[in-house]
């Protein structure tokens, strides 16, 4: 028996022009209203340089860019039953307006009068802008029959649906998402791949070729432990950032001022790449990994991750911006997830009413000198001696402390008419550092085994409030010499 793509291919040979010739299988019945059939995409691959149509599920979204000529272009890959890998469908149009605009990966889509055609022993869908025709479909089963876009030359039927529906059966037991291994960065871990769905806020490429990008979903990652001996060297040498450079201002300012940033690094050069560096997507990165470095959280692409790009109107990406919603809409979500209902006691701040701020809306504040309250771990001490905590109290030099919260690290210092204060008076060195001790999350000797330390090696300092105002060291580079000092704060007894 002749197979359908056997007839469709003697049917162009015939030169039968069936209603818009749409894969010559559209087809008149007794109420003149068109038909379609519609063949399985690896039928459809057996008949190159016939006219066919196509129902399938977008599983891959590209980004719409400029051709070489005048149109601009995008390309889908879509999947279907009979072909799990997929066939990627490259669009032109006179602009971008009139490309498939796909709300979500899953989504199903209607091909009439595409070709399939071969680059490079590759085969791929080819759209003709003026005689080919599309259709987008959400992907739910619970969703109405209805196109949310369509062509303007596409002209559907209502045997359609019957095939709509079978596919969106098909895929709510073969979602194109394997949400089982998706995390937000509130939930990442080390050493282990998942996938994440976050905004793509920015793209550098490092002089080491490294290229990274810095991705964001409105949750906090996880706060990090420290190692338990906090020595002077490493103390001094521990960085506010993983770039080699800081971020330029302009670059730093647009970047969300509630939730973290992660840092995401891979060695090679990914085709979605060059739409992330023009412009801000969503998108879903598959088998990630994460590790920690320095006390921050840094984002591995594996040689086998991928990339998906996602529109805004996608199911996750709409889920996520709701969260973020609902979070900065309240005062105490804004704060650090980990912090939780409440933040440490360990400390007392005079401004009790005073907006709270995260270090990343200082960084990025209009003026170089302002004030703000803010909640935050003291990561380490510089220098750290007890000799060192000695001379503050007596007000010979200052002490750097470094803090962070989930949106930035900074260093701020102790100056020496505020170390009295900032202790609580003035005390033994020994009751001085056994403070410091708290704010670092060192606890207190005991007279257990010595080796019960050993068992935990790890610190976990706590959220403390404090007070914290901002000023400039050079008047000709007032941005650049920007420095940080603690006052009005008191570390309790």
């Amino acid at each position: 028996m002749e197979d359908a793509a056997g007839r469709q291919r003697k049917r162009q040979r015939d030169g039968d022009r069936a209603p818009s010739t749409e894969a010559a299988a559209a087809v008149t019945g007794p109420s003149a209203e068109a038909q379609y059939l519609y063949l399985p995409i690896a039928d459809a691959l057996k008949a190159p340089g016939v006219r066919v149509c196509l129902f399938a599920a977008v599983s891959d979204i590209g980004a719409a860019v400029r051709s070489r000529g005048t149109d601009f272009t995008l390309t889908l890959r879509i999947v279907d039953q009979s072909r799990a890998s997929g066939i990627s469908v490259t669009f032109f149009a006179d602009n971008t307006a009139l490309l498939p605009c796909v709300r979500s990966s899953g989504d199903v889509i209607s091909l009439h009068n595409i070709m399939i055609a071969a680059h490079n022993t590759e085969l791929f869908v080819k759209y003709n802008k003026k005689i080919s025709s599309f259709a987008l479909f959400e992907g739910k089963v619970s969703t109405e029959c209805r196109p949310y876009q369509y062509s303007v030359n596409y002209h559907g039927s209502k045997h359609d649906n019957e095939i709509l529906t079978q596919m969106r059966t098909w895929l709510a037991y073969h979602p194109q998402d394997h949400e089982d291994i998706e995390l937000q960065l509130r939930s990442i871990k080390s050493d282990s791949a998942f996938d994440l769905i976050c905004k793509v806020l920015h793209v550098h490429e490092a002089s080491n070729g490294v290229w990274i990008l810095y991705v964001w979903d409105g949750t906090d990652t996880p706060a990090t432990e420290f190692q338990m001996i906090l020595d002077t060297k490493s103390a001094a040498s521990l960085p506010l950032h993983l770039e080699e450079t800081p971020l330029p201002r302009e670059v730093l300012c647009s970047l969300p001022c509630v939730g973290s940033v992660l840092r995401v690094f891979t060695n090679s050069f990914f085709k979605e790449l060059l739409h992330l560096q023009k412009g801000t997507y969503w998108a879903r990165f598959c088998n990630i990994t994460c590790k920690q470095e320095f006390g921050m959280w840094k984002g591995i692409m594996l040689p086998i991750c991928r990339v998906r790009l996602l529109s805004n109107e996608d199911g996750s990406v709409v889920e996520r911006l709701k969260m973020f919603d609902s979070r900065i809409a309240s005062k105490v979500h804004r704060r650090p997830m980990a912090s939780l209902p409440n933040g440490s006691d360990i400390t007392d701040v005079e401004y009790k009413t005073a907006g709270y701020s995260t270090l990343m809306k200082s960084l990025t504040h209009g003026e170089v000198v302002h004030k703000f309250k803010t909640l935050v771990r003291v990561v380490a001490v510089y220098p750290c001696e007890a000799s060192d905590l000695s001379d503050l109290l007596a007000g010979k030099h200052a002490v750097r402390l470094t803090l962070e919260d989930p949106t930035a690290r900074i260093h701020a210092y102790i100056h020496r008419d505020d170390g009295a204060s900032f202790f609580g008076g003035f005390l033994t060195v020994e009751a001085a550092t056994r403070k410091m001790n708290k704010l670092l999350g060192i606890p207190e000797p005991t007279d257990m085994d010595v080796g019960e330390q050993a068992s935990a090696p790890k610190r976990n300092p706590p959220w403390i409030w404090c007070c914290i105002k901002s000023y400039y060291l050079n008047e000709d580079d007032i941005w650049g010499s920007r420095r940080y000092r603690i006052y009005a704060t008191e570390i309790r007894d």
